[in-house]
């Protein structure tokens, strides 16, 4: 009898800290867990008894890679339970907002992170010494996005316009506008870069995952839409819960998300793809067809083609979004507090993202719960990983090593905002 036992615990160009540790049994993967073992950051805690007007500022440093995410969800929630109905040009701005913050997060992951898998270097630094040229074109598409956070945000991190009803101050036209040709020439090179990223060599690898997304009629899902999956579920935020649930796990301060009675889901850029295609706008469905991205696609690895139509996309939105322009005027509504309960549900970079608030008639939250994309994947990272490690069983150990980082990176995970993830520490009998 023989026994492999692969303990990981420094990946770098991942976002936050934790594990993997795999058992092989006599050529069969017994056990497999992706650990994150950050301690918790209680954020759900710290919003308990904080007004309404507190709670975007203090859920944007939740994350620093997402920030957007995380305000809209929570604007959504409060709007939903003070009854506030926003004006479509406040709606408009958002989706620039969260344009913006799209843009800035897959550029970053597929160039600084996941390429250098593909390309075999250990770094983007260590990649752009034999490509400059690739790594230049991806840091002035990454401005781009940062300069459309920092003009209607406030700025580049943590972005301080957003509150419930609106924004604080609405961007002058002129300021806008003169993010247009830095945006058209991302655009273009976004498209090369899709092009690019089609001639990566992929794994073999896929599975039959139920892919879960937000769905709008004539948009593809960014900041709004109704929860749904190639499963049949249909439903608002308001009923999340009665689909899925959190689990708490031994190995793990995330929790595991999984489909009530089903289990693991799939959310993120490749599950929109997936699922909302139809919606793209008309460039990056081009791309797509050009590159001959077939649907459905259940390659993991293939995650980075579904990023860089998604920033081609984000981009030809905000392009279009500023020339069409009308500063909302007033910025915002006067909000109410009232007692109850208000949902959000929107699609942070790396998937759905959920929150819930219960107020009191002072608009004190009294109770919050947040889902974050991360929590969802993560039992869907463990079942890739056991099945790749069952297929690479007889494999030498850095290449199962690098195999296993990369599956994990296919996610993007957001473990928290730090940069080293997993170790490789291998027990052979």
């Amino acid at each position: 009898m023989s026994t492999r036992t692969i303990k990981v615990d420094t990946l770098a160009r991942v976002e936050g800290e934790g594990a993997l540790h795999l058992r092989i049994r006599d050529r069969r993967v017994e056990h497999a867990e992706l650990r994150i073992f950050e301690p918790p950051r209680f954020f759900e805690a710290f919003l308990r008894e904080r007004g309404f007007d507190e709670v975007p500022d203090i859920v944007a440093r939740i994350c620093g890679i997402c920030p957007v995410a995380y305000q809209m969800s929570a604007v959504q929630a409060i709007e939903d339970a003070f009854g506030v109905t926003i004006d479509a040009r406040v709606r408009a701005l958002r989706q620039l907002l969260y344009c913006g913050e799209w843009i800035e997060s897959h550029v970053l992951h597929m160039f600084m992170l996941h390429a250098p898998d593909f390309l075999g270097y250990d770094s983007a630094i260590e990649m752009a010494r034999d490509d400059r040229e690739l790594v230049e074109s991806a840091l002035q598409m990454k401005k781009a996005g940062n300069a459309i956070v920092r003009v209607v945000g406030g700025r580049e991190i943590h972005p301080i316009n957003v509150r419930a009803g609106g924004f604080f101050r609405a961007p002058a036209v002129g300021e806008l506008r003169a993010l247009r040709e830095p945006l058209q020439r991302a655009r273009d090179a976004a498209a090369r870069s899709v092009r690019w990223a089609a001639g990566l060599e992929f794994p073999a690898f896929e599975r039959d995952y139920e892919f879960v997304a937000l769905r709008h009629d004539t948009e593809y899902p960014m900041n709004e839409g109704r929860i749904v999956s190639s499963a049949g579920i249909d439903t608002d935020a308001h009923g999340y819960e009665d689909h899925f649930e959190e689990r708490q796990v031994a190995h793990s301060t995330a929790l595991h998300s999984v489909i009530r009675e089903r289990g693991p889901y799939l959310v993120g850029p490749l599950a929109r793809l997936n699922l909302n295609a139809a919606t793209l706008s008309p460039l990056a469905r081009s791309l797509m067809a050009d590159i001959g991205l077939a649907l459905p696609c259940r390659n993991p690895f293939m995650s980075i083609l579904a990023r860089g139509l998604e920033v081609v996309h984000a981009l030809d939105v905000a392009i279009g979004l500023i020339e069409g322009y009308q500063a909302p005027d007033p910025p915002h509504p006067d909000v109410a507090p009232r007692a109850g309960i208000g949902f959000g549900a929107t699609e942070a970079p790396r998937g759905l993202l959920w929150h819930r608030y219960r107020f009191d008639d002072a608009g004190l939250v009294r109770a919050a719960r947040i889902v974050p994309p991360t929590s969802q994947n993560q039992p869907t990272i463990e079942a890739d990983l056991r099945e790749l490690a069952q297929r690479l069983v007889d494999s030498p150990d850095d290449a199962l090593r690098a195999r296993c980082e990369q599956s994990i990176r296919n996610y993007d995970p957001c473990i928290s905002c730090s940069t080293h993830f997993l170790r490789l520490e291998i027990e052979r009998p």
